[in-house]
């Protein structure tokens, strides 16, 4: 074969499937705020949400970040965001981690006093993203009433999308979401003994 002959059947393929591509697009036609799930073994749950938040700030909506599980501790993430001033609205209203806090109800005080929040950033017409960073994790732990979680996230305005992070999502949460993905575990640098590092982990 030609490299003319390579590049004409090469073409005809692409054409092809961009006949198939473009009839997928146009057949879609809803749209809506989405429920969207971070989950898995994997590192990069809450680093997925992070990026979105920086696409829907680049479109200039409003965001909201709710922090379950970590505490007021100085990240990388939080400190490029906040250039955005009111664009943005960030609460960091966890106890640390689980195992830190040996608490459990002060655990459940914490993680009410987030879902409450949320709740009032839910509420906020002018927000168009919130993220509710480690939710998984307070309700793997049974800090908040599942049912109630599930109830609230999927009752949410239609233009309001949702990021929740975390690993262990409830059968419950994945299936009221729209869009879940499973973080896999295939290598992992702290098992060689490399320690969290700025820039990377935080």
């Amino acid at each position: 074969m030609t490299d003319a002959e390579d590049a004409a059947r090469h073409k005809a393929r692409m054409e092809k499937r961009k006949a198939v591509q473009d009839a997928e697009v146009a057949s879609k036609t809803v749209e809506k705020g989405l429920l969207i799930v971070n989950t898995g073994p994997g590192k990069g749950k809450s680093t997925a949400a992070f990026g979105l938040m920086l696409r829907a700030l680049g479109h200039g909506w409003r965001v909201g970040m709710v922090q379950f599980i970590k505490g007021a501790w100085s990240t990388g993430e939080r400190k490029a965001l906040e250039a955005f001033g009111d664009q943005i609205q960030w609460y960091s209203m966890g106890e640390g981690f689980t195992w830190e806090t040996q608490d459990k109800a002060r655990d459940i005080a914490a993680a009410e006093r987030a879902f409450a929040k949320a709740k009032e950033l839910m509420a906020d017409p002018a927000i168009r993203l919130v993220v509710l960073d480690e939710l998984n994790i307070a309700l793997r732990y049974d800090y908040l009433p599942l049912a109630e979680v599930v109830a609230t996230l999927s009752q949410r305005r239609p233009d309001l999308h949702i990021v929740v992070t975390g690993r262990n999502a409830k059968p419950e949460l994945i299936a009221a979401a729209d869009l879940v993905t499973e973080m896999t575990l295939v290598k992992h640098h702290f098992a060689a003994g490399v320690k969290a590092q700025p820039g990377i982990e935080f």
